[in-house]
């Protein structure tokens, strides 16, 4: 009987290499991001002559490509020092994966000493440690941190380093701070910022032109010669645009339309594949980004998720009816007490407001002024997407975090 994976193998596709069109893939040469390249390359050259560079502090929206930049940089800067022999080493850390300063340390440390495991040491131990390694080897250590918005204790993390720096003789300790939160620095401690803050990056979204660019480049090593249509190339794009600028959203929608036409055996991707892929892409990238969000900004969303199925129905004065509408004010004292719940500090309404707007800048929730047929003035705001699937992702996040 012939083996199920060979008949899986034996199978027509449209792709020649797969993981190329994954959204996980970092490419070696990443179109339109040329400029930002050189910054960061130049912000890191002092470590070439020896010298301490400026810590980075990077922001964008998801798929804007910076962690894709960053890790281009520092992967030749690796080859760079190592054929030189220069006492520079990086550390790489999900700080989602990492999300307190103990583990981000613990994390860098392990990096440094691939051979032992450190489990199980304090805190104070793991910090003088790296400091140890920085001095002994007069090195400098590159840390990249990504999704550092995600650090519950980021104040002292960055204290810590700053501190280090000072009692470090011969090395350094650098910081590449990578966050999709925009507005992040505002919420560190004046003092923090006035150390570490050094130099600031910031990544646009990409344009449609860009994203079709972006997409070639990838189509021409990912399927096979003429299996992907010109059209589908550019309504991926087109959609991309509108949505976020998200590369990774693009990348998507042409990953899946290619398995909807391998599913058919039509083997062509096409627009209207596009087309069919974008349903179950948008519902993958909103839960995505949904992991993506400062904690403070899930238990809002959260609060909306969760007040939309407890009152599902809002009455005008008019006597209309509109499913799932919620007032700010209500949204706010919900997210209060599930501040409480989960023993977290909470915001000022001003704050509340600027994650209101940035929740509807991503298309998660819809804002619109009270007008005729409600009294007073307020925002009436609504999910943009299912309730339930959005309150059980947040859950998932929200667990997790109160777990770590």
């Amino acid at each position: 009987m012939e083996n199920i994976f060979e008949r899986q193998m034996l199978k027509n596709t449209v792709f020649l290499d797969k993981d190329i069109i994954s959204p996980h893939h970092i490419p070696k040469n990443l179109p339109y991001r040329e400029k930002q390249i050189n910054d960061l390359t130049q912000g890191l050259s002092a470590v070439v002559n020896n010298s301490k560079p400026n810590n980075i502090f990077i922001y964008g929206k998801t798929g804007t490509g910076k962690t894709s930049t960053v890790r281009h940089v520092v992967e030749q800067l690796d080859e760079f020092v190592t054929k030189k022999e220069l006492p520079v080493y990086n550390c790489y850390v999900n700080c989602r994966s990492h999300p307190s300063k103990y583990k981000v340390m613990l994390k860098a440390l392990r990096s440094l000493y691939p051979e032992n495991d450190f489990l199980g040491y304090s805190a104070s131990f793991v910090y003088e440690k790296l400091l140890e390694f920085s001095s002994i080897k007069k090195a400098h250590i590159v840390l990249v941190l990504d999704e550092l918005d995600k650090v519950k204790d980021v104040d002292d993390l960055m204290y810590s380093i700053s501190r280090g720096n000072d009692e470090i003789k011969s090395g350094s300790l650098t910081v590449i701070g990578i966050s999709n939160n925009l507005t992040f620095k505002e919420k560190l401690d004046p003092r923090t910022k006035s150390s570490l803050c050094e130099r600031e990056m910031v990544f646009d979204p990409y344009n449609a032109n860009e994203l079709k660019e972006i997409l070639k480049e990838r189509v021409e090593k990912a399927f096979k010669q003429n299996c992907v249509e010109d059209n589908a190339i550019s309504l991926a794009s087109a959609i991309a645009a509108q949505e976020s600028g998200d590369a990774r959203t693009a990348v998507m929608l042409l990953q899946r339309a290619g398995e909807i036409a391998d599913k058919t055996e039509t083997f062509k991707v096409t627009d209207e594949l596009v087309e069919k892929a974008k349903i179950s892409v948008e519902e993958e990238i909103i839960l995505s980004m949904i992991s993506t969000l400062p904690e403070q900004q899930q238990l809002v969303l959260y609060a909306i998720a969760q007040l939309s199925l407890q009152s599902p129905h809002f009455t005008k004065v008019s006597g209309e009816t509109e499913k799932g509408v919620l007032f700010s004010g209500e949204i706010f004292e919900a997210y209060l007490k599930l501040a409480k719940k989960f023993n977290e500090r909470t915001i000022t309404s001003r704050w509340y407001r600027q994650y209101i707007t940035e929740l509807e800048m991503y298309g998660l929730i819809l804002v619109t002024n009270s007008g005729k047929g409600i009294k007073g003035q307020t925002r009436l705001i609504k999910l943009g997407f299912d309730a339930e699937k959005i309150k059980a992702a947040l859950e998932k996040e929200l667990f997790k975090n109160f777990t770590n």
